[in-house]
């Protein structure tokens, strides 16, 4: 039970973790990677924005070497958290708000429209100030009325 609790816990606390660094790093210090995701899209497959995937993954995986050597222990379950959190972020963001695949084009969840409505308010501002929504999993309520 303590190890799903920390899992959850994790989970839950990596949306702030994501709002502070895409508030105060990505429109900060390391606008340089993160600016190509706020500009009008070109045929690349990637952009420079992607290397906070490898950042974030980093943690990650010593997470989970540490928490599997000797025995399964705590920081396994900190490890699962923040993965799963990536993961969620991955299938949000690129998946279904900036349809870098097309895997859910067509949705009619009222969620999943109201995260599509707050990222899109967060890109209308193509430079690093001015940036509103910077969650992923919970945005304002207004965002969920259609």
């Amino acid at each position: 039970m303590i190890s799903f609790l920390i899992f959850l816990g994790v989970f839950l606390f990596m949306e702030c973790v994501t709002w502070l660094t895409h508030k105060y790093i990505m429109h900060g210090l390391m606008w340089y990677f993160h600016a190509d995701h706020h500009q009008p899209k070109y045929a690349h497959t990637f952009e420079r924005n992607d290397i906070f995937f490898i950042i974030f993954a980093i943690p990650s995986i010593v997470l989970f070497y540490f928490g599997v050597e000797g025995g399964m222990n705590y920081l396994f379950f900190i490890a699962l958290g923040i993965t799963s959190y990536g993961f969620c972020y991955f299938m949000i963001h690129d998946v279904l708000i900036h349809q870098r695949f097309k895997w859910f084009k067509n949705t009619k969840n009222k969620y999943l429209i109201g995260l599509r409505k707050a990222h899109k308010v967060h890109h209308k501002h193509l430079g690093k100030e001015h940036g509103e929504c910077f969650g992923m999993l919970f945005v304002p309520f207004k965002y969920y009325k259609i």
